[in-house]
């Protein structure tokens, strides 16, 4: 979720700016990890409220309800890293995304376990372990190696186009 659907840099870049006085624009953060760009997003991302806060990411809502209606698509997220973002992610899928149901939201540590035909993701460390297509979810972080294998899309509009000719 984080990422793809929800917009983890604008958040972080408000609350860095609050506790800082610093704006950073997303732009300076390519090519950077999280931590290195955005020191505290260790305490961000464990901030109760921080995962219900989060925007979501333009024309994200409205591709995955195209995509559900042509294709079984699930949700997951490695929800259990931040524990209190369970509920604060279930809450944010009720809002924001009320058509995908309770059963096809996946929490889970580790994406390993994940097996489909295409995953969407913005971390390597997910798709790299993965079987079927790879659409790497273009974000500041994941431009530091190349996409390799992976479809790199810069936004929902590149997914839309790719599975919903």
């Amino acid at each position: 979720m984080d990422g793809v659907l929800a917009n983890t840099y604008a958040l972080f870049a408000d609350w860095h700016e609050r506790e800082t006085g610093i704006r950073k624009d997303i732009s300076e953060t390519i090519g950077m990890p999280e931590r290195e760009a955005f020191p505290n997003t260790r305490k961000y991302v464990f901030t109760p409220s921080f995962f219900r806060q989060l925007a979501p990411i333009e024309h994200g809502i409205e591709t995955v309800k195209a995509l559900n209606e042509r294709y079984e698509v699930f949700i997951v997220s490695a929800a259990t890293e931040f524990p209190q973002s369970v509920g604060e992610k279930l809450a944010w899928l009720a809002e924001y995304m009320p058509f995908i149901g309770w059963e096809q939201v996946v929490l889970c540590g580790s994406k390993k376990i994940i097996k489909a035909d295409i995953m969407i993701d913005d971390h390597f460390k997910n798709l790299d372990h993965f079987d079927g297509k790879t659409i790497l979810f273009d974000q500041p972080h994941n431009h530091l190696k190349p996409a390799g294998r992976h479809y790199r899309v810069k936004n929902w509009q590149e997914i839309s186009d790719l599975l919903l000719p």
